[in-house]
């Protein structure tokens, strides 16, 4: 296995020039950096093969309907899926969970079940169809410590259920909900299942097919991809039976002026010109990823968490969000301290040593509201990051709780 350290030259942004101030990039829950090969990737498509996929016939169409074909089977793998036509591209994981709520044909009385720490992407779209529709949403709440309670989940699955939608991983504190446990459950009672995986791809295996989920969305700007590309995977019976949610070109085998007929997935849910540049660079995430390896990847995270743990409990006033066990969190180290705004911690970090923070509430506003706390600092680390890193954020906390 290589050495974790070897793979920072691959991103520009942590190649430090002689004489500048190294950057701490503590920011992958928002956006992870990218690397080379993904540059490249999006490069090759706008120099050398910069024409539509699937419509013309010459040669450079042909050969972006490859590289797109190839993408797509590269992340059919990736999931461990058969089908390549189960995976439909999207812009991101909110976009795909907008494609399922607006196609799926909820109505009055379906009940959907969230959890109380849910980002807007997988909230906002629910709330929606409650307006609208008389869909009813309803809150599973979990522990004290953040963590899921699959006994309070027993209490509300039922067969009045009609879809269990929830965040796989959490953007707020990084803990990973028991989904297998969860889907089993779900299908019991006869109830589908998206999961938002936003927060778990970058980090984790994940095979739909053992956990045997209907649904499931993820971003490409969160695990080294371009901006602006995303997933959406789905059983491919329930993706016949769906309405396309954007309709227009590339979606319709033929169209008179008083109907058409769709095409079967992923096409019929891919309605325009698609990025094409995006979606080959996504495919070389994919690879890249792959090629390190998530044992890797999480040891890497797991060591740099703990060390940030044990070196911050003695700070005065901290708070963390989650559990205090650091394999249950992940990359993410989410506090806060009394008497300090948040932001301003994140500002001086940035000022004073180049640490490049999140503060906020993250897209999950709900949680915080309910709990009448304002904000927190979210360091979110990856592969790419070093102890050094991780030493240089304590030091800095350190400096600012007693500056402040």
């Amino acid at each position: 296995m290589k050495d974790m350290l070897s793979y920072r030259k691959d991103f520009p942004l942590l190649v430090t020039a002689p004489g500048n101030k190294p950057v701490v990039y503590l920011d992958t829950a928002c956006q992870s950096l990218r690397p080379k090969a993904v540059m490249d990737a999006v490069t090759r498509y706008y120099m050398e093969e910069p024409a539509c996929a699937g419509r013309s016939m010459h040669h450079l169409a042909a050969a972006v309907t490859r590289d797109v074909d190839t993408a797509r089977s590269q992340i059919a793998r990736h999931l461990h899926t058969t089908r390549n036509e189960e995976i439909i591209f999207t812009r991101n994981t909110t976009e795909a969970i907008n494609l399922v709520a607006n196609s799926l044909g909820l109505k009055l009385g379906d009940i959907v079940l969230i959890t109380d720490k849910e980002h807007n992407s997988n909230l906002i779209p629910w709330q929606r169809l409650a307006r609208r529709d008389g869909v009813i949403i309803k809150v599973v709440p979990t522990r004290p410590d953040n963590t899921f309670d699959l006994a309070v989940y027993d209490t509300f699955i039922n067969e009045k259920v009609k879809l269990v939608a929830m965040g796989m991983t959490s953007n707020l504190d990084g803990v990973t909900i028991p989904a297998q446990e969860i889907i089993k459950k779900a299908h019991k009672q006869g109830a589908l299942v998206l999961l938002d995986a936003a927060q778990t791809a970058p980090h984790q295996n994940i095979n739909v097919k053992t956990l045997d989920v209907d649904f499931l969305a993820f971003s490409g700007h969160k695990l080294l991809g371009p901006s602006g590309t995303g997933v959406l995977y789905g059983k491919y019976k329930l993706l016949e039976k769906l309405e396309p949610f954007l309709v227009g070109g590339d979606t319709v085998a033929f169209s008179t002026y008083d109907s058409c007929e769709f095409l079967p997935p992923p096409a019929k849910f891919e309605a325009g010109l698609q990025d094409y540049a995006g979606i080959i660079g996504l495919g070389a995430a994919i690879q890249y990823l792959n090629e390190i390896g998530f044992d890797a990847i999480q040891k890497q995270e797991l060591m740099l968490n703990e060390y940030l743990t044990r070196e911050t409990r003695d700070l005065k006033g901290m708070h963390l969000i989650g559990p205090a066990d650091a394999r249950l969190r992940g990359g993410i180290f989410s506090f806060y301290i009394e008497g300090l705004d948040h932001h301003r911690i994140a500002l001086m970090l940035d000022q004073m040593a180049n640490i490049v923070v999140r503060s906020g509430q993250h897209c999950v506003h709900s949680w915080f509201h309910a709990r009448g706390v304002a904000g927190t600092v979210r360091a979110s680390m990856y592969f790419y990051n070093t102890l050094q890193d991780v030493e240089s954020l304590v030091e800095n906390l350190h400096k600012i709780r007693k500056v402040l």
